[in-house]
């Protein structure tokens, strides 16, 4: 557990700013679940933080395309949707030193990696309603393009701003000359909490799958597991 001098450091230190209110900035790693926990001395989680700094976020993440590149509109918003997507912010704070401040229960600390992700995702956009309500617009701003940012080239480079079916179907045609076929390897649940798992195909043989809430999401999972195979 750190103390506020420690948060007032990380503000100083990682977010190039010095909070007029750190708690403000406390109240930004602090997840619900450790709201929970603490009921007597803790009553306010990172929420409406988050809702917050994802409107800066894409707002920032938008004139940052415009202004630097011609592209149309549909390219713009692929890219902005790899740069804001929560595997793209989740990693922006892990490389920030986010993790050891994030205030979680004892459940969450044990959690998955995935839900850690989506934490770590959670906070950053919190921090930056923290900084944009403390500081204003330009330094949240500078936050974003000296954490985000400055992965845009590699992201252009890799080629990840593409979704993962379309990815996928890039490269099977490059190298097979097939077309990547998916199929609805089973459904489980009642109709209102549905998990579909799907098998995505390369002539005729099995190269990966995943599972989901919906037949999409679940054709998006298998993707992502055949990209692996293949790369």
């Amino acid at each position: 557990m750190q103390d506020l001098h420690s948060y007032q450091q990380l503000a100083q230190s990682v977010l190039g700013v010095s909070f007029n209110d750190i708690h403000l900035l406390l109240t930004a790693f602090t997840h619900r679940s450790y709201v929970n926990e603490h009921k007597k001395t803790v009553h306010e989680h990172n929420e409406r933080l988050e809702f917050l700094g994802d409107a800066v976020l894409e707002l920032v993440v938008t004139e940052y395309l415009y202004a630097n590149f011609t592209e149309p509109e549909g390219v713009l918003t692929n890219w902005r949707s790899a740069l804001v997507r929560t595997e793209s912010i989740g990693a922006a704070a892990l490389r920030a030193g986010f993790e050891p401040y994030l205030r979680l229960s004892r459940g969450e600390k044990r959690g998955t990696d995935r839900a850690r992700a989506q934490i770590m995702a959670n906070a950053y956009e919190a921090v930056i309603g923290a900084i944009h309500l403390d500081q204003g617009y330009e330094a949240a701003k500078n936050f974003i393009h000296s954490t985000l940012l400055t992965t845009f080239q590699e992201i252009l480079k890799t080629g990840s701003w593409q979704d993962p079916k379309s990815q996928l179907q890039e490269l099977v045609q490059s190298r097979d000359g097939h077309t990547p076929q998916y199929k609805v390897l089973s459904e489980e649940g009642p109709d209102h909490d549905k998990v579909f798992t799907v098998g995505v195909f390369v002539d005729g043989k099995l190269k990966g799958q995943g599972t989901g809430p919906s037949k999409q999401s679940g054709q998006v999972a298998a993707a992502e597991q055949a990209l692996r195979v293949y790369k």
